[in-house]
């Protein structure tokens, strides 16, 4: 995977429109809308999560640690959630993501890391990682960092956790690149995704939809002023659930 960020990747050949008619079906199913992109080469899911708006786009990557096609997800939280930066990576990506740092920007001639640089790929640097005790369950397969661990603590304090380890669980490739992030008022997951089949579909929206309800969760706490006696703290080894092995 490391070999992935030293060069950008072409997209492939163009798939037929014609190939996605049970993704079209599975999204009228949900009362979403479905439309191609890039000549049939990718599509457009948009629907709704109670008042929230979602946008699922599958087609080429758009970052050089995905190869090939894509997978996202994205819905905007509103202005409780502006203030707040929460990573979450799976560990296949979070090991690469540190060696390409390492090597770019400690053995390479760059001395800082620029805007031209991912969000997740700065943020894995900037912000300071969620023990594994705090990550509990995840810790085995996924790395938390946030300008706030608190807050991240928080998201994954409720059904998020549940969620992330059912992902797993459901045989979705570990060794792709997985990010869920909330960043500048926006949910985001990414993952890389060859075939979009509708079952794959499914897991992914379901996942992605509790971390938005959990995203809108946190976002209130964040917005609203609280009672020094009220602050959320991260969680104590009692309140985990129970800690098997993930992967």
């Amino acid at each position: 995977m490391i070999q992935i960020f030293k060069r950008w990747l072409s997209a492939g050949p163009a798939d037929a429109a014609g190939n996605f008619k049970p993704v079209a079906v599975w999204a009228q199913a949900r009362d979403a809308s479905f439309r191609t992109v890039h000549d049939g080469a990718g599509f457009v899911v948009e629907g709704r999560l109670g008042p929230t708006a979602w946008r699922m786009e599958w087609g080429p990557s758009q970052r050089r640690y995905i190869q090939g096609r894509e997978l996202r997800l994205r819905a905007d939280l509103g202005a409780g959630a502006v203030d707040l930066q929460l990573l979450l990576i799976n560990r296949p990506l979070q090991e690469a993501m540190e060696a390409a740092v390492f090597d770019q920007y400690v053995e390479g001639v760059q001395t800082r890391i620029d805007d031209q640089t991912p969000p997740e790929m700065r943020w894995l640097v900037m912000f300071p990682k969620l023990s594994g005790h705090d990550m509990g369950v995840l810790r085995q397969a996924f790395v938390g960092v946030a300008s706030s661990k608190i807050w991240l603590a928080q998201w994954l304090a409720g059904p998020l956790s549940g969620a992330l380890v059912t992902h797993v669980a459901a045989g979705t490739d570990a060794s792709h690149p997985m990010v869920l992030m909330i960043g500048r008022g926006r949910l985001t997951l990414r993952t890389q995704l060859d075939e979009p089949g509708e079952k794959t579909l499914e897991v992914c929206l379901k996942l992605f939809e509790t971390a938005l309800r959990e995203a809108g969760r946190v976002a209130d706490q964040a917005a609203a002023p609280l009672a020094p006696s009220t602050q959320p703290s991260l969680w104590s080894s009692s309140a985990m659930p129970s800690e098997e092995p993930v992967g």
